[in-house]
């Protein structure tokens, strides 16, 4: 049972790292390219379609092979596709090369959240944050491999190539250690598959969806600032994007503990808080070491925030707990993968500090709504 854990740790782990890896790299991408923001952007987008596609049919290709092989398919494809972003001859490849990309992404996230769920299951407890600090650990130690990749003038090819190498071994070590899992054909839909959410999940859903943005936005822009708003050398820009994910880590380590004494309503209030200062600090000031704290305190201020959102939905009234945490989690990753690409269109056609700034603007909307949510309650 330890085992599975960890095999199941390690594919969180290996999803952070990889991204954050190609994300910290990005602005060395669209050189390469010779692209803008907005070609960016769309580049990202293609990206968020392909994992919007591929989630729908993830659940049926699970009942038929189960997630253990769904997950080693998408690690082993993810490993596969990444090293090949420098070898595209166009942008349009290029966008092709995101899609699929984002294909396998989705499907890995659903699986391997299904692997979660079991070893769950298993130990009769709440551990489900556990690994997704691990991703958060994976995105950090990425982010400081891209910025020591940087600051060594190494290329994509040979980046994108060790850090897949090392990938593969601990892909190799969970394959033995996933479970095997078989589909249920006991299980059974009730009740229609698809509801209008009630106005407690109206909130949550909403208040998940600024927050994922948010997540996105940090995880895909913050280099891209660093080097172009904040004026940061190329390998202390990723530096900001480690901060965020080290936070984001510290958060999830420590949110159950907090969570059982300060609340659900002002866990929000105050991540939100937190998350609009850090980041508004981080545009104002707009040096290198101001935006390595602000992006700072925005993890730390968004870390438990999707948990307990997460957590509400499943116990909403009137509603199975499925049907309410599906509402809230569609919802919510849609903001994380439509954030990035939308800040690039926007950055393209004003500034990328402007684009920002109406993150922090969903960051205000997010802990105001977090507010009613605690006035109805």
């Amino acid at each position: 049972m330890f085992r599975n854990r960890v095999a199941v740790k390690i594919s969180f782990f290996i999803n952070g790292f990889i991204l954050a890896n190609w994300v910290s790299r990005l602005p060395r991408i669209q050189e390469l390219y010779g692209a803008d923001n907005g070609t960016i952007g769309l580049v990202l987008l293609g990206l968020s379609l392909g994992a919007v596609c591929a989630m729908p049919f993830t659940g049926w290709a699970i009942i038929k092979n189960g997630s253990r092989r769904i997950t080693l398919v998408s690690l082993l494809m993810y490993c596969i596709l990444v090293p090949l972003i420098p070898y595209m001859s166009y942008i349009p490849v290029l966008i092709v090369l995101y899609i699929a990309m984002g294909v396998f992404t989705g499907m890995l996230d659903v699986a391997m959240n299904a692997q979660a769920v079991m070893i769950e299951k298993q130990y009769g407890k709440p551990i489900m944050t556990s690994f997704h600090a691990f991703f958060s650990i994976g995105m950090a130690i990425g982010a400081w491999c891209g910025a020591l990749f940087s600051k060594l003038s190494v290329e994509l090819i040979q980046h994108f190539g060790i850090i897949v190498f090392f990938s593969l071994i601990g892909v190799i070590w969970a394959s033995r250690n996933l479970i095997y899992d078989k589909p249920d054909p006991s299980l059974k839909h009730e009740g229609p598959l698809f509801r209008l959410p009630n106005r407690t999940l109206i909130s949550i859903g909403i208040i998940t969806f600024c927050c994922m943005l948010g997540e996105g936005a940090m995880s895909e822009w913050s280099v891209n600032f660093m080097e172009n708003v904040a004026l940061s050398g190329k390998s202390l820009a990723p530096i900001a994007l480690s901060a965020f994910a080290t936070a984001m880590t510290i958060g999830r380590l420590l949110g159950d503990k907090l969570r059982a004494s300060a609340g659900d309503q002002k866990m929000i209030m105050g991540g939100g808080a937190i998350a609009t200062v850090g980041l508004l600090a981080a545009l104002i000031i707009a040096t290198p070491f101001a935006g390595i704290a602000g992006f700072f305190l925005v993890g730390l201020g968004l870390s438990t925030i999707v948990p307990i959102a997460y957590s509400i939905s499943g116990h909403t009234k009137d509603l199975p707990p499925g049907v309410g945490l599906a509402m809230v989690t569609t919802v919510g990753y849609s903001g994380f993968l439509i954030g990035p690409p939308v800040i690039g269109f926007i950055a393209d056609w004003q500034t990328l500090r402007i684009a920002l700034a109406g993150v922090a603007v969903l960051f205000a909307i997010m802990t105001i709504l977090a507010f009613r949510y605690k006035q109805n309650s």
